[in-house]
């Protein structure tokens, strides 16, 4: 068949019963099971997107014997012919491609591989800019291309139907002037933090965009791409455009819901003084608040004795969820619950003490948060210690005091020591302010004052 005989993708629609497509797969979903409507029992299903000569694109799902007969078969990057399958309208909930339908195979589908075409593209982007992104109607599936300025840990939880899932949240800005939050997810979000730090460009194809909390929030689609320091303009762009000046630059976080400038961070909002208040009236379930404040010190010495700020940690992947370890390993790398010598870092345990005009308290920061408060990972403290010697550390973390303003999340739980109660206050989460955007936020606090105090 020759190329003229083949109908172009971007022309299916439910018009036509009888086509044969050539397309190249740019990307591909695990197979998944569900339920079927009708309770006859489970389902299986997977999908793929796929890219013709003429630039066309569009997502097709293989269902139940289907989906066991091509699964394996529907390599990415491979090219096929397919035919009798049914086109149907696209559904904007799940569909990251821009064509208006997508296609369904069962077990009558013609699928069959052909050789490779150089006329087909591996992938296709359709870059759209941060600050567009703002004026779209929501929900909406778009293409992005920027920097991560910022990372967090991977998150393991168990969904409402009983799954295990992990997430981690990415903070990606542009040359727009923009950064916004998009949540990636299983595979994708268990990739080592080396990957991520260092500000690389990414692109994100499939990043589908929802209101969440008052701001925008971005989520990587199952079949949707993430590609680091990809060869395009677009990455070429906003690295020049981080080099040049873009990292210094007072950036407009869209995602933004209570003035931070940085990730989420849950918890009421209170200051220093009302949280020592009500973190001492805690009996029972913990709770979590969050506060504009700043670094004032770092302990670094306690009853005359260095403190270590760090420890060596197991990064060994939990066969339960393939998260690292983290528990501390001995001087030889060994780790006791991993029973073995594997992969290890630093990570940070410090204990610092913040303050804001109400007052001050020390609280146990934790490793994440505490790369946050400082500026810097724990491996780069850890290197300063090792090459320069533990004074060059201590006045490194001195020049961080009263830098700059964080809004950080405490968690407040019960505990007991030596048989008398207490509250535990530690920091789980930090990030730096945006000090446009927080004195947004605070004039939007001084307007609800007056407006109760008029009333």
């Amino acid at each position: 068949m020759t190329l003229s005989e083949f109908f172009p993708i971007r022309e299916l629609s439910t018009y036509q019963t009888k086509w044969t497509i050539k397309g190249r797969v740019t990307s591909k979903a695990p197979l998944r099971t569900f339920k079927q409507r009708n309770g006859s029992g489970q389902g299986k299903v997977f999908h793929v997107e796929l890219l013709d000569a003429e630039g066309g694109e569009i997502r097709a799902s293989f269902f139940n014997d289907a989906a066991d007969k091509h699964f394996e078969q529907m390599e990415v990057g491979k090219c096929f012919t397919l035919s009798k399958g049914q086109v149907k309208l696209a559904n904007r909930q799940y569909n990251a491609c821009k064509h208006r339908y997508e296609l369904v195979f069962d077990r009558a589908c013609q699928v069959d591989a052909v050789a490779d075409d150089a006329k087909i593209d591996t992938v296709k982007f359709t870059v759209v800019d941060l600050h567009t992104v703002q004026g779209k109607t929501l929900p909406c599936s778009v293409d992005v291309c920027g920097i991560i300025t910022a990372f967090d840990q991977p998150f393991a939880f168990k969904s409402k139907d009983g799954k295990d899932l992990v997430k981690r949240m990415l903070t990606v800005a542009d040359d727009s002037g923009v950064s916004m939050q998009v949540t990636i997810w299983g595979d994708r979000a268990k990739k080592e933090d080396s990957e991520f730090a260092g500000n690389p460009a990414v692109v994100m194809k499939g990043v589908s965009v929802k209101e969440w909390q008052g701001g925008l929030s971005g989520s990587l689609m199952e079949g949707g791409s993430l590609s680091f320091n990809p060869d395009m303009p677009e990455a070429q762009k906003v690295k020049e455009w981080w080099t040049q000046g873009g990292h210094a630059q007072s950036l407009k976080f869209i995602s933004q819901t209570s003035g931070s400038g940085g990730a989420r961070i849950s918890g009421q909002t209170l200051d220093v003084l009302e949280m020592k208040q009500k973190s001492e009236q805690i009996v029972n379930e913990q709770e979590m608040y969050s506060a504009f404040c700043r670094l004032a010190s770092v302990q670094l010495r306690k009853r005359d004795e260095v403190q270590p700020l760090y420890y060596i940690a197991c990064l060994e992947p939990k066969e339960s969820n393939s998260l690292p370890c983290n528990r501390r390993v001995d001087e030889r790398g060994f780790c006791a619950v991993c029973n073995k010598v594997g992969k290890s870092a630093p990570r940070l345990n410090l204990r610092c003490r913040f303050e804001d005009a109400t007052g001050n308290f020390w609280v146990t920061t934790f490793h994440q948060a505490a790369e946050k408060v400082l500026g810097m990972t724990a491996q780069e403290v850890a290197d300063i210690e090792k090459n320069e010697g533990r004074e060059a550390v201590e006045a490194k973390l001195k020049s961080c005091n009263y830098a700059q303003i964080m809004q950080v999340q405490l968690r407040a739980k019960p505990d007991n020591y030596n048989g008398e109660q207490r509250t535990n206050v530690s920091c789980t989460a930090a990030h730096p302010v945006n000090l446009r955007e927080h004195g947004r936020f605070m004039l939007k606090q001084i307007d609800e004052m007056l407006a109760k105090a008029v009333c």
